[in-house]
């Protein structure tokens, strides 16, 4: 008790600043010991006494932490809120910082729904192809769906084909190309003129390069993504096949690689 009396006005022991803040006194020490974070002022019995000012330290310690910083960090960075534009410039970027994590957490939440709906349409437990769609779906590939139709033969011939960078690569291109096809027929462009053939290459190319040149793997993607029941895809790919299909059309008249051709003759 008289050690109690002894603490002067507005500084608490390290227990009671322990106590208030959620921590533990064992993490205090270590955060003095490493410079993090010294209490303020020291009793005449070598007990920390710590301020409110060193609390605010503690909060903004606390907040690095949960945002993903690592010690070295945050002793980096620290700031010591020496003025009123000094606290508002680390409470901005605490805002910033928290605006990023619910960003990424949303992303997440999204990302275990879909892989939940998704897994809920198997018929049964498939941890490759759980993994295949969590990969999918972090690189915001909207055909993600079309994992759970592959038989694992067919997925272990596209993750040879590429990796993740390229996979990526791919998506955007596809993306992109879709967009452009929607363009040039609202633009009233001639799929059989040299523009729309130069695009019909392009996307061609583009498509075998997704199958790694291998025809079969082609067909078997594009069986797979016929069976999609995705409204919203299906919606814009409807618009822009309205001019792919014959800009494609011709392009295999002139070209004749046409490696579907077979299966329209039967």
């Amino acid at each position: 008790m008289d050690g109690q009396k002894a603490i002067p006005p507005g500084y608490m022991l390290i227990g009671e600043v322990a106590k208030k803040m959620g921590t533990t006194v064992r993490t205090l020490q270590y955060y003095d010991r490493e410079g993090i974070l010294a209490p303020s002022s020291e009793s005449l019995g070598g007990r920390r006494l710590y301020t409110d000012k060193d609390i605010a330290l503690l909060h903004q310690i606390q907040t690095m932490k949960f945002l993903g910083l690592s010690l070295a960090e945050i002793k980096e960075r620290f700031n010591t809120l020496e003025t009123p534009k000094e606290v508002a410039g680390v409470l901005r970027e605490q805002a910033e910082g928290f605006r990023e994590k619910i960003a990424s957490l949303s992303e997440t939440l999204v990302t275990i729904e879909k892989l939940e709906a998704e897994i809920l349409q198997m018929e049964r437990v498939d941890f490759s192809k759980y993994a295949a769609i969590v990969a999918n779906l972090q690189m915001k590939n909207e055909l993600y769906w079309v994992i759970k139709h592959v038989d694992n033969q067919t997925l272990a011939r596209l993750s040879e084909h590429y990796d993740k960078e390229g996979a990526v690569a791919i998506i955007e291109k596809m993306r992109d190309l879709q967009d452009e096809a929607i363009r040039l027929q609202e633009k009233g462009v001639c799929p059989k003129s040299e523009i729309g053939q130069t695009f019909a290459k392009v996307f061609w190319d583009t498509v075998t390069e997704a199958a790694g040149g291998d025809v079969e793997l082609l067909k078997s993607m594009v069986e797979i993504v016929e069976q999609t029941e995705d409204a919203v895809y299906l919606e814009k790919q409807a618009i822009a096949e309205r001019f792919i299909d014959p800009a494609m059309e011709c392009y295999f008249e002139k070209t004749g690689d046409n490696p579907f051709e077979e299966e329209k003759c039967v």
